[in-house]
């Protein structure tokens, strides 16, 4: 919304002719004189001085001079701002003509399907009420993730359904100055579920896979990526905030062959929305999951056994990892990756440590 101005209503500059506007009288006992009709003596200000009592030029010098009115003027409130219905206005028509360009398709994609228009409008107004009042996560470290050009963001996985993955989307867009966006690569399971394929496309993810993430990385894309797989997003409540291994580096290779630094992303409070104290196997590969969570309350309470518990977050971005300074052949060279990526996840497992001596509750 517009800042609103304030407008005096009577103010002369406005009118026509821009000349001043003649003073308006006061009759009878009100307080500019008396009700015998003399003046009142004046008095000075504070600080002031007293007017000159000489007439003006084409004046009665035996009429008494009487005070002039200020113009009237009104601020308006936050709230009632001048122009709140016009807001209201632009708003119910963006909103009209953002249906419109579904409907007929006029919008645009890009080579991986991901909309820009319907992930900010939509989808993201979906998931901020639940990053910032629900889970209230706290960001730090937003200025490690660069202002332009590409970058991977490694982050540890881990609540049993990936809700960690959205919310540092959110966190990432709602805090970088720059707005960025977060482009998640996902496993190929996201991609058989429907509904939730085209949802996953259209918010900017993408297959784990290297050229994939190479690809983004050269149009100056911010990528996130989560090592830990199901590995960690599955793991017993008994194992929280313990990583799991970080397969065979894929992501570091993937980061030397496009030049783009490393950014290391610890995320506390996850591991609790969903504590999973057991695994059903067997229903799980009927099902072909890679695991069926039992909690507390799922499935004992059915579909509201679902609803995550109102844990406290923090997610913060530790100082990015150069790789532009490694020769090309780098990125073929094992022990390099090896080396790379055990610095990530023992960065991403101190803070982790870090932050939970530092957390004074679960829910707080």
């Amino acid at each position: 919304m517009a800042d609103a101005k304030v407008i005096p209503f009577d103010d002369d500059r406005s009118r026509s002719g821009g000349g001043s506007r003649p003073a308006r009288r006061r009759t009878g006992s009100g307080s500019g004189g008396r009700g015998d009709g003399s003046t009142a003596p004046v008095s000075a200000l504070p600080g002031g001085r007293l007017p000159d009592p000489s007439p003006e030029a084409g004046e009665d010098p035996q009429e008494p001079q009487q005070p002039q009115e200020a113009p009237e003027s009104r601020e308006y409130p936050v709230g009632e701002a001048r122009g709140t219905d016009g807001g209201w206005d632009r708003r119910i028509a963006g909103g009209l003509a953002f249906l419109r360009r579904r409907v007929t398709g006029d919008y645009e994609v890009d080579e991986f399907g991901y909309d820009k228009e319907l992930t900010d409008q939509v989808l993201m107004s979906a998931l901020r009420p639940l990053a910032d009042k629900y889970f209230r996560v706290e960001v730090k470290g937003i200025e490690n993730i660069p202002s332009e050009g590409g970058a991977l963001i490694v982050a540890n996985h881990s609540g049993t359904l990936p809700l960690d993955g959205l919310m540092l989307q959110v966190a990432v867009h709602d805090n970088h100055p720059a707005e960025r966006h977060l482009r998640l690569l996902a496993a190929d399971l996201v991609f058989h579920l429907p509904v939730v394929n085209e949802l996953a496309r259209k918010a900017g993810h993408t297959l784990a896979c290297a050229e994939d993430a190479q690809r983004l990385l050269e149009l100056g894309e911010i990528v996130g990526v989560m090592p830990e797989g199901f590995k960690g997003i599955g793991k017993p409540f008994g194992d929280r905030y313990k990583l799991q291994r970080f397969g065979r580096g894929g992501f570091v290779s993937t980061a030397l062959r496009a030049g783009a630094p490393i950014v290391p992303c610890s995320i506390v409070g996850a591991e609790e929305i969903y504590p999973m104290i057991g695994n059903a196997k067997t229903l799980a590969r009927l099902l072909g999951f890679p695991y069926f969570p039992i909690t507390p309350t799922f499935p004992w309470l059915g579909p509201l056994g679902a609803v995550p518990l109102p844990t406290k977050w923090t997610i913060q971005f530790g100082e990015p990892i150069p790789t532009d300074g490694y020769p090309p052949e780098a990125a073929e060279d094992p022990m390099l990756m090896f080396n790379l990526t055990d610095q990530v996840r023992e960065q991403i497992q101190h803070t982790l440590y870090k932050l939970l001596v530092q957390r004074r509750s679960v829910f707080f």
